[in-house]
């Protein structure tokens, strides 16, 4: 018998299996990968960042042929093109969303009137309650371990998702700093009633992102990433000869170089595993070998059960 998923109140909310969603990331959540973590019974995403209107259509095409099951798209409100991406995702079908980098206000009455389900990415527990007062479905709370761009102020995983959960009456997912079954359990007992992941999922082989880019992932030590862009947009990625040069510029000069020239060099524009830039979180070190998504996804399904019957025996619960 097919094993029913968790009852969650994430899960229930995007009609899947498991409360395991896909993390964003530019150019690389694309349709085929996005379909892959939903066919496993998680919530795939087609990032909109960076795509025009012709390439967001065209990935969420290939992500609905490819799977039954619901997939999403992330928007990040800040950007120009956020409200046409919006209308892109409400034509073909989608019932979810998530949005990031900016106010959801700005997006949530046409969400509201469409029936979109809408879960925002938060760093603190401010934002938390501006994006809960704005209306949205559910919160993400991301620590500062994540890869990509992240907040401002240094907070971790293990610090935000409780005083998030205590701070908003509406279901948080946790994200940042998760790599394997012990995460999503530390996860849960923090209160978050669903999770992200995004970095482990990058050493699949349904992700579109070059080998060198994998195998620098997989033999990552815990020390392997970086922040870049510190006082304009903070982004981790794993450290390399081009990473670690901006990384010693003074900051003025480190923030306008990767704002003239991020584009350039970021790793599906092309390079080299020494001249791309490559989004990473903190959990490199744990991602261990490249596996297929519905391995990774087993792993995260079937790890969880065993650990918390484990915890329930330390302290003698039944």
């Amino acid at each position: 018998m097919e094993n029913e998923g968790w009852d969650s109140p994430i899960s229930r909310m995007l009609g899947v299996k498991y409360p395991i969603i896909l993390g964003a990331m530019r150019q690389i959540t694309l349709g085929d990968m996005a379909a892959a973590v939903s066919a496993a019974g998680g919530f795939g995403q087609v990032a909109a960042s960076g795509m025009d209107a012709d390439e967001l259509r065209a990935e969420l095409s290939r992500a609905i042929a490819a799977t039954h099951r619901p997939v999403g798209v992330n928007i990040p409100v800040y950007r120009p093109n956020a409200l046409e991406a919006l209308e892109i995702a409400v034509e073909m079908g989608v019932r979810a969303i998530t949005t990031s980098a900016g106010n959801p206000a700005k997006i949530m009455g046409r969400a509201r009137a469409a029936g979109l389900v809408v879960l925002h990415k938060v760093s603190t527990v401010a934002m938390a309650k501006k994006a809960a007062a704005a209306g949205v479905d559910a919160i993400i709370a991301m620590g500062f371990e994540a890869g990509g761009h992240v907040g401002r102020e240094n907070i971790t995983t293990l610090c935000l998702v409780p005083q998030v959960v205590d701070a908003v009456d509406i279901p948080v997912v946790a994200a940042g700093g998760l790599a394997d079954a012990r995460a999503v359990a530390a996860a849960f007992a923090l209160g978050a009633s669903g999770v992200e992941l995004g970095t482990r999922f990058v050493a699949t082989a349904e992700c579109p992102v070059p080998g060198f880019f994998k195998d620098r992932l997989v033999a990552a030590a815990c020390d392997a990433t970086l922040l870049l862009g510190k006082e304009a947009m903070p982004i981790r990625v794993l450290r390399n000869q081009v990473t670690e040069l901006v990384s010693g510029m003074r900051q003025a000069e480190a923030d306008d170089a990767m704002v003239s020239a991020g584009d350039a060099a970021y790793v599906q524009s092309g390079g080299t595993a020494e001249t791309a830039v490559m989004p990473c979180g903190q959990i490199a070190g744990l991602v261990g070998g490249e596996k297929t998504v519905a391995q990774v996804m087993e792993e995260l399904v079937s790890g969880v059960g065993p650990l918390l019957a484990a915890m329930g025996r330390v302290f003698g619960c039944k």
